[in-house]
C-alpha cells in the first residue's frame, strides 16, 4: 500500500521561506507525476505545481510561479516544494499527491503552512 508523508510546514513571516518534503513508500515512485496541492480555510483544494517522473519537467499555478519550486529525488523517493517570498495568501494545508494514469493514486495527510507577522 502506497503512502505519502509530508513534513516541513510551520509558521513563517511574509517574505520568508520554507521547504516542504514528501516521502513516498510502497509504490514505484519514479513512474508517478508528483504534485503539491494546497487548501486554505473555506476554499477548495488547488493545484500548486507538478513534476513529472522520469524527466522532471515542472509546471506551476500562476499564483506561485517564480516563487515556488518543485524538485524530486527518485533514489530517495522524495519530492520537495521550496516556498519563497511567502505571502499571507499562501497560508494553507499543503498536500503531496502521486498521480498515474493507470496505477493507484495517493494523497499525503498534509502539512500546515501559516504566513503571519
Amino acid at each position: 500500500q502506497g503512502q505519502l508523508v509530508e513534513s516541513g510546514g510551520g509558521l513563517v513571516q511574509p517574505g520568508g521561506s520554507l521547504r516542504l518534503s514528501c516521502t513516498a513508500s510502497g509504490f514505484t515512485f519514479s513512474r508517478y507525476i508528483m504534485s503539491w496541492y494546497r487548501q486554505a480555510p473555506g476554499k477548495e483544494r488547488e493545484l500548486v505545481g507538478s513534476i513529472t517522473g522520469p524527466g522532471g519537467s515542472t509546471s506551476y499555478a500562476d499564483s506561485v510561479k517564480g516563487r515556488f519550486a518543485i524538485s524530486r529525488d527518485n533514489a530517495k523517493k522524495m519530492v520537495y516544494l521550496q516556498l519563497n517570498s511567502l505571502k499571507f495568501e499562501d497560508t494553507a494545508v499543503y498536500y503531496c499527491h502521486a498521480d498515474h494514469p493507470v496505477l493507484p493514486r495517493y494523497w499525503g495527510q498534509g502539512t500546515q503552512v501559516t504566513v503571519s507577522s
